[in-house]
């Protein structure tokens, strides 16, 4: 499956695939394709962070890829495919400045002018309801899970498709009650990245938000029970207060025992992060103050080439977005042999 890859890059970008399934804060439309009539059940969703457009642009080129297949295709005789592109059109559209769904890599400078997320507890990935009786939740994320519950069953494989400002390069999530099945799934990541030229992100935080490192490139999936303490420890209850279940916990809770995964791909590669952990790691902090300073100078109409400069002397480079689909698409397929093999 890693191999549909070319196929599924050549399919044109496909916005208006599939279904409404609800809608936004200002009234955009939210559509899913639910495809295949196999057994196995795959959910996968991008866009739960507005900044983060790479998970959309594989999901929908995949959409489109599934709906033209014939019905005795392999892809939909041995699975059910449950394909939210992107659950964030809203901040799709505050985010259209700085890219095209045609480009290569995105440009730094454009990034750091407009990129824009919503605040911690406001983001759709920590959004879905607590419950049926929670109408407070964002309406794109009801309309997900109101979806997801007219499955015929337990889904096997979750994966929500995310990405990162700026880190050492492919960083990967898993469900925490799997951690001990993944060793094929974490070689063949490792295998994938190596041979594209890339080196593993790796970062400790010590169970932070639920972050526990299990190894260089592979980490626990984040966990909103740990998303409030961690406000709490902060002594913001305000904050705590708005996190809800993310995407992964709402699978879970439909049911059965589903591997949930998290890829975080950078936009932008900073060298040497995770040479020395920390934490603070110290060479992630440096970079982290580089990018607050480069914004602040930009707001302040400072030259964007002297900027450019900077980052090249201190060897930041864009990762081209092929490179980054393809590791998303490798994740998902190394997911579902893992599901294979421990069924």
């Amino acid at each position: 499956m890693e191999k549909l890859i070319n196929e599924i890059f050549s399919t044109p970008h496909a916005g208006e695939i599939g279904e409404v399934i609800g809608t936004s804060r200002e009234g955009r439309p939210v559509r899913a394709l639910k495809i295949g009539s196999g057994a196995f059940r795959i959910s996968l969703i991008g866009g739960c962070h507005a900044d983060e457009p790479v998970g959309p642009r594989l999901l929908r080129r995949l959409a489109a890829y599934l709906d033209h297949q014939p019905s005795t295709s392999d892809l939909l005789t041995r699975f059910e495919w449950w394909i939210i592109p992107h659950i964030n059109p809203d901040g799709e559209a505050n985010n259209r400045s700085w890219y095209e769904d045609d480009a290569e890599a995105y440009d730094l400078i454009r990034y750091l002018r407009s990129a824009a997320r919503e605040l911690p507890g406001d983001d759709i990935e920590f959004g879905f309801p607590h419950n049926a009786e929670d109408q407070d939740a964002r309406p794109e994320n009801r309309g997900a899970v109101a979806w997801w519950q007219t499955a015929a069953g337990p889904f096997h494989l979750h994966a929500s498709l995310h990405g990162m400002a700026i880190a050492a390069g492919p960083w990967f999530l898993v469900e925490t009650t799997w951690q001990d099945r993944l060793e094929e799934f974490k070689k063949r990541c490792r295998k994938a990245v190596s041979e594209r030229g890339y080196t593993l992100h790796d970062v400790e935080r010590h169970g932070e938000k639920g972050f526990f490192r299990i190894e260089k490139g592979f980490c626990t999936r984040p966990d909103s029970m740990y998303m409030r303490q961690h406000f709490l420890n902060q002594n913001d209850p305000e904050t705590a207060a708005l996190f809800r279940p993310s995407s992964m916990e709402t699978i879970r809770a439909l049911g059965g025992d589903p591997l949930t995964l998290v890829s975080e791909m950078p936009l932008f590669i900073t060298p040497g992060v995770g040479e020395e952990l920390g934490p603070p790691d110290p060479v992630a902090e440096e970079w982290k103050k580089k990018i607050y300073l480069w914004r602040n100078q930009l707001q302040r109409d400072r030259p964007a080439e002297r900027i450019r400069a900077c980052a090249r002397s201190g060897c930041l480079t864009s990762m081209p977005i092929a490179d980054q689909m393809r590791l998303q698409w490798t994740m998902v397929v190394a997911g579902i042999s893992a599901v294979n093999e421990h069924a």
